[in-house]
């Protein structure tokens, strides 16, 4: 094999494995996250309750934004 073969290999092992811990990460992440949406459900309820207001403000700003042109 010539010189350029083998660092092509490696190159192309390190990207499959480089991908490969990225998607394990990624998938770790998902499920602490559900895991922690789980636990604290009550607690992000009440945070998007209060959060409700504020976005029916912003989008009637935008409405209004939009009909004045």
């Amino acid at each position: 094999m010539t010189e350029t073969t083998q660092e092509t290999k490696t190159d192309s092992g390190k990207k499959i494995l480089a991908t490969a811990l990225k998607v394990i990460l990624g998938i770790v992440l998902i499920v602490l996250g559900l895991a922690l949406v789980i636990r604290w459900w009550e607690a992000l309820f009440t945070v998007i309750r209060g959060c409700l207001g504020l976005f029916l403000i912003l989008a009637g700003l935008i409405t209004l934004a939009i009909a004045k042109e």
